[in-house]
């Protein structure tokens, strides 16, 4: 699918102001529901939101006891290497925060291979969700944030995967990353990444510039086949943006 259908493009002044606006939105979307389920993502993108949202005034806006978190892919690295999503997710969030042990669901990279993680990490999201197939008027998550590669990848979907056609199955492993570091993953596919009430892409610095110019073009990325059953939104720095968008 066209990952501009319905999009909506937001540019920002800097990286602070897009962790910021960042910030808002998902706080925004806690405020409408008694359980939520964000959805974290790795890389450089999202840490100035993590960091802004353990400390005050926004580690006080967020409801920690209401809220899930998973998460969209991992290396199948241990928590502790620093090349874990979810390590570092609770290094700069998490572990900084009275979020309940139990709310936080990172992929079981001690599973004995990816795809062993990744049948368990979807019975989990199976359990919470509380059924086995997903429902469009029924999102699994409030929110999915996303980030995007400099080969047009996006979690841990790469160009050529055939992770990429993947219909029914919500989590898969990723025997081989399309680039650096080689080391295997577990990613969530496009119809659970879909499942959300906001997917909001966190376009964080200029060097993202190239790659989103080939984006909006519509090239054949692995990103443009990204959809959502809610809001879609690129959160974007202004010395990312197209020139007709700065």
């Amino acid at each position: 699918m066209d990952s501009r259908a319905h999009a909506q493009i937001l540019v920002v002044g800097d990286a602070a102001a897009l962790a910021e606006t960042a910030a808002r939105r998902l706080v925004a979307r806690l405020t409408r529901t008694e359980r939520a389920a964000i959805c974290l993502t790795g890389g450089s993108s999202p840490l100035g939101l993590y960091r802004l949202l353990a400390e005050s005034p926004w580690n006080g806006e967020v409801p920690w006891d209401c809220v899930h978190w998973f998460i969209g892919d991992d290396r199948f690295v241990p928590e502790h290497d620093p090349l874990s999503n979810m390590g570092a997710a609770k290094r700069i969030l998490l572990d900084r925060v009275p979020a309940p042990r139990p709310n936080i669901h990172p992929i079981p990279t001690d599973a004995q291979n990816p795809e062993s993680a990744a049948r368990l990490y979807e019975q989990e999201l199976k359990r919470f969700y509380g059924a086995d197939r997903l429902d469009t008027k029924r999102p699994l998550f409030d929110l999915v944030l996303m980030g995007l590669g400099p080969d047009g990848h996006t979690a841990s979907l790469f160009p050529g995967s055939s992770a990429l056609e993947e219909k029914q199955r919500w989590a898969v492993g990723i025997a081989k990353a399309g680039m650096e570091p080689f080391v295997p993953r577990v990613t969530l596919t496009f119809p659970a990444l879909a499942s959300t009430h906001e997917m909001l892409f966190l376009i964080d610095s200029a060097d993202k510039g190239p790659i989103l110019k080939r984006v909006l073009a519509g090239e054949d990325l692995p990103v443009r086949r990204v959809y959502a059953d809610g809001e879609l939104v690129w959160l974007v720095v202004r010395a990312a943006a197209p020139g007709d968008m700065k």
